[in-house]
């Protein structure tokens, strides 16, 4: 039996029998407990890339790097529809998951578009005018345990559908989600490809975010996530993306309320990923942390945390959304081989000042002793370029601000302005951006 098979089918038999309390015995009905979105959103982003940094993508990939433009900028519509049927009656529910997604440009070109990827980009260099991409996910419930097949997104820490940009990102494949025992989740997934955010098609393979190496042609997982109270959760993750590597991971965060007003959270999380097989990417043994300390007082919110990669690889994941460590911030993820890194981190609420709906953030990220001189010369990185002591920074301000009443509820506008800067030992470019983006969402039932 196939390894993947497999892992499901024992995850599945962990299930009890259906319960009289379970969310399928309590089953309304395929229609009556469906729920239908769509979601408007409309993003713009501008980089401007400074001290000879260069747009490398759209038709500035086709010139010489001397004659490349030094501005990125994409401005972008985007709608999003979603039906969530529920399950029909009985031992075992059906039920169906869709979604069509449309991506239209309001302004950019072949020389401006670059990394935003909000928008998809034709064969000779030039953003297209509009894109699409529909999928569906038929689904079977027993109990509380969900079986789902098709496209679909998923979010764990080690394969997570990005929605970061425009449209969200999207995978193929099986997903099991169990909850049939108190406070624990079970899930399993075994997925063979992923389309990115800006993708019109389905047959791409799977997106990896810095490995130029071959691909792999099946991406498998299995976790568990412990929720004993409010004040604790921790999960588990294994992963293997075939010929590629291994990638586990141990997550957790600790809460602790001094009193009504004040209360301290840590946050941790560990990747530890090694090459297996024909080792595609080439060889890696890479460990990479982040701990992250909160403290929260009333409106006001103050963050110091550390982030440490220990490999000579940078640290690289399969999906854009699977990285939950704290330093992957808007125009970095401070994750070069032997990276060290620090962030210090202030948020306000203002609706303690009269505006509710509007909160403020501030965030710094500083990343050093950068050593990227031992990479497989053969391996999937070396293109990067890494030096030895490599360094840079981060700052990141973001506005953003929900209506909180009237038609336009739930209505959301955000405002950020990033600055990067770092060395030539390290692979991010030198970069100012500014990133507007309004959302207003739709839905009901039926």
């Amino acid at each position: 039996m196939p390894r993947p098979v497999a892992l499901l089918l024992a995850s599945a038999l962990l299930a009890p029998p259906a319960l009289a309390d379970s969310a399928q015995s309590q089953s309304n009905g395929f229609i009556e407990d469906g729920r239908w979105s769509l979601l408007n959103r409309s993003v713009f982003d501008q980089r401007d890339y400074k001290h000879g940094g260069r747009n490398s993508a759209g038709r500035n990939a086709y010139k010489p790097r001397n004659q490349r433009s030094g501005k990125a900028e994409e401005w972008a519509y985007g709608l999003m529809g979603t039906f969530r049927s529920g399950f029909t009656q009985g031992l075992i529910g059906v039920g169906v998951d869709a979604h069509a997604y449309l991506g239209v440009q309001l302004d950019s070109g072949g020389g401006r578009v670059g990394k935003a990827r909000l928008l998809g980009v034709d064969n000779e260099g030039h953003p297209k005018n509009e894109y699409s991409r529909a999928g569906a996910a038929v689904k079977l419930r027993m109990s509380d345990t969900v079986l789902s097949y098709g496209e679909q997104r998923v979010k764990t820490p080690v394969f997570s559908s990005s929605d970061s940009r425009l449209l969200p990102e999207t995978a193929s494949g099986f997903f099991l989600d169990s909850t049939e025992f108190d406070n624990l989740r079970l899930v399993a997934g075994h997925f063979n490809e992923s389309a990115d955010r800006n993708a019109s098609s389905h047959d791409q393979g799977f997106v990896v975010n810095y490995s130029n190496g071959r691909q792999g042609n099946s991406f498998d997982l299995a976790g568990v996530v412990w929720n004993p109270g409010a004040a604790f959760s921790g999960s588990l993750y294994t992963s293997r993306y075939e010929d590629s590597w291994n990638q586990h991971y141990l997550g957790s965060t600790l809460s602790h309320a001094l009193d009504e007003r004040r209360s301290l959270t840590l946050d941790l999380n560990l990747y530890r990923t090694t090459d297996i097989g024909k080792a595609l990417s080439g060889r890696i043994d890479n460990t990479t942390w982040s701990l992250v300390s909160r403290y929260h007082h009333g409106p006001h919110g103050f963050s110091l945390g550390w982030q440490q990669v220990d490999g000579n690889t940078p640290f690289d994941y399969v999906t854009r959304g699977a990285i939950f460590i704290a330093n992957a911030v808007q125009m970095s993820d401070f994750n070069a081989p032997n990276e060290k890194s620090w962030q210090a981190r202030y948020d306000l609420n203002m609706g303690a000042y009269g505006v509710p709906g509007l909160n403020l953030t501030a965030l710094y990220v500083r990343g050093f002793d950068i050593d990227g001189s031992h990479v497989d010369p053969a391996g999937g990185y070396a293109y990067l370029g890494y030096g030895k002591g490599g360094k840079h920074w981060e700052r990141d301000l973001e506005a953003r601000y929900v209506v909180q009443s009237g038609k336009a509820k739930g209505t959301a506008f955000s405002l950020r302005h990033n600055v990067h800067r770092g060395n030539t030992a390290q692979a991010e470019l030198d970069g100012d951006q500014i990133r507007l983006a309004v959302e207003w969402p739709l839905g009901g039932g039926f």
